[in-house]
């Protein structure tokens, strides 16, 4: 087996043990890492969604998240009323809209 590991590497392997700041550069880059891949992008949407739903007016065209399009009737500070046909409104919570639509998105389909 000596001539796959040779001792003295063996030995010197076995003695050193990882320094300091190798450790802290493998925690900290593991942060950053989370930072752009989980953190940043989930804060980024829910930034952009708030946004959405701030913006949203009597007369818009929405989406929810269960896939219903209506046009909005009513607007409260938690809730929205959207109208899915004619005749038969809907009250939904506001984080229930995931898209505004742009408008006569509902007569062409």
């Amino acid at each position: 087996m000596d001539f796959i590991f040779p001792i003295s590497y063996a030995q010197e392997a076995a003695s050193s043990a990882p320094s300091l700041t190798y450790n802290l550069f493998l925690f900290g880059g593991m942060f950053v890492l989370f930072y752009f891949v989980l953190w940043r992008p989930q804060s980024k949407r829910a930034k952009e969604h708030k946004e959405l739903v701030d913006g949203i007016d009597k007369g818009d065209e929405v989406m929810t998240s269960g896939g219903l399009m209506g046009k909005v009737t009513r607007v409260n500070e938690e809730y929205v009323a959207i109208e899915v046909a004619k005749e038969v409104e809907l009250k939904l919570q506001k984080s229930a809209i995931a898209a505004a639509l742009p408008k006569g998105t509902i007569n062409q389909i």
